[in-house]
């Protein structure tokens, strides 16, 4: 019976740890772009941007039209006309014109010759998909830099949680000596009291920390676009800290938000010269094929016999249209696109400071990360060391139960520290690896 329990434990282990999905950084981005909807909705905006280009194309093209109609006139319109037509001298004779029935049917198709207008607009669109694949690009970098804080923070909750477990193990075993000795007369129950009264507190700060990775947890599922049901861990790792990341100076060049300010520039002086190609001249070819029944009768399949008769009729021309005068609605259109040329400059140079100046904070950042991480890793190595001495020293009667607590808090103090550093060093180490354009190489 207790091999067959033990079975079934196993394979309720295995199950549930089957359904729990480690995630690496690596993964954990991957995963985030491709399922995110921010990344989907970027995707589908260079897709529509080709879209956007056939239909400014379209205008450069024939556009062809077909119409048809069909009329009944009840009441012919007459028209005064003198009698000598009609060997009526000195009278006025009302003749109608027409007849009942006309039926028409048109083929019209129009060819833009010269239109400033759209040999700009095809320019622009080409520049728009660029601008769409751009943003793309910075869509995923952003989703890469959140991704990648959410993710550190959740290792940082868990590093934390483990930290408390640790002590609180090591609190309880403390506990445990001293109920001993209480019982054997060895101890004061004042001191059995205030080392239970620490493992309550250390329980009920695991509680909080383990409610502050379920939510870390959740928002980073909610990042990388993973339903909240899914269940993941993070494998254990270390991080690796040194200052080789910023010996390489930020290339503005190389930054997507820059390179989207350009090409946003660009595509403002096509509209500038879009908003100019008003003052130019536009020239169309078009043609026309139509044919015509007319008579008494219903048009459609009567014949000249039945008093219907069909015609056909053609013509082709040219249509200039030179613009003269429009109040100067054109004049200030151009100059409201300079103001926005010179506002998409400033907007570059404010980004560029902007960016050097989250590029040197990071530098600085970092640097003293390095340094901290050291020093409290010294000290949780000391701290550790002090706790160890003192819990021989308490249990011999060298030290008191306060000394021992100072020491264990001491030591959770420098654990914790030590853990902040890294998450900060981490945090400042994703700033230089966007201040460098390189963002995309977390995900490779």
């Amino acid at each position: 019976m207790k091999h067959k329990i033990t079975i079934v434990l196993l394979l309720l282990a295995s199950v549930l740890q089957a359904q729990t999905k480690e995630l690496s950084l690596k993964e954990a981005l991957q995963y985030a772009l491709e399922n995110k909807s921010d990344a989907k909705k970027a995707k589908l905006s260079v897709e529509n941007s080709n879209h956007q280009i056939a239909e400014v194309r379209a205008q450069a093209l024939p556009q062809v039209t077909l119409n048809g109609g069909l009329n009944y006139n009840p009441i012919l319109q007459e028209s005064a006309l003198p009698g000598d037509f009609f060997g009526q001298p000195g009278t006025i004779v009302m003749v109608p014109f027409g007849q009942e029935w006309n039926s028409t049917a048109t083929a019209t198709i129009t060819q833009n010759l010269f239109n400033q207008s759209v040999f700009t607009g095809l320019k622009a669109a080409k520049t728009t998909r660029e601008f769409y694949t751009i943003n793309q690009q910075l869509t995923e970098e952003q989703l890469i830099e959140k991704v990648s804080n959410s993710y550190y923070q959740v290792y940082v909750y868990k590093q934390k949680l483990n930290i408390i477990e640790s002590n609180l193990n090591s609190t309880k075993k403390v506990r445990d000596i001293i109920k001993g000795q209480f019982d054997n007369g060895l101890a004061k129950k004042i001191d059995y009291d205030r080392i239970s009264v620490k493992v309550s507190n250390l329980e009920a700060n695991r509680l909080q920390l383990a409610n502050a990775v379920q939510l870390q947890e959740n928002t980073l599922k909610f990042f990388i676009g993973m339903p909240m049901s899914e269940k993941i861990s993070l494998p254990e790792t270390t991080f690796d800290v040194s200052a080789e990341a910023f010996t390489t100076e930020a290339e503005m060049s190389k930054r997507t938000e820059i390179t989207l300010l350009k090409k946003q520039e660009e595509l403002l002086g096509y509209q500038k010269k879009s908003f100019a190609a008003e003052y130019y001249p536009t020239l169309s070819l078009n043609g026309t094929y139509g044919y015509q029944g007319i008579g008494k009768e219903f048009p459609w399949g009567a014949k000249p016999s039945d008093n219907v008769y069909w015609t056909d009729f053609a013509s082709v021309g040219l249509n200039l249209r030179i613009p003269v005068f429009n109040g100067f609605s054109t004049r200030s259109k151009v100059r409201q696109a300079d103001v926005s040329l010179k506002k998409i400059e400033e907007d570059i140079k404010e980004t560029e400071l902007a960016l050097n100046y989250g590029f040197e904070n990071a530098k600085t950042q970092m640097n003293n990360s390095i340094i901290n991480i050291k020093t409290q890793k010294e000290n949780v190595n000391l701290a550790k060391e002090v706790l160890e001495n003192t819990k021989n020293n308490y249990i011999n009667g060298l030290a008191s139960l306060t000394d021992l607590l100072d020491a264990e808090n001491a030591l959770t103090e420098s654990q914790n520290n030590y853990t902040t550093a890294q998450l900060e060093y981490k945090l400042a180490e994703i700033q230089i690896i966007k201040s460098k354009g390189e963002l995309k190489n977390l995900v490779n």
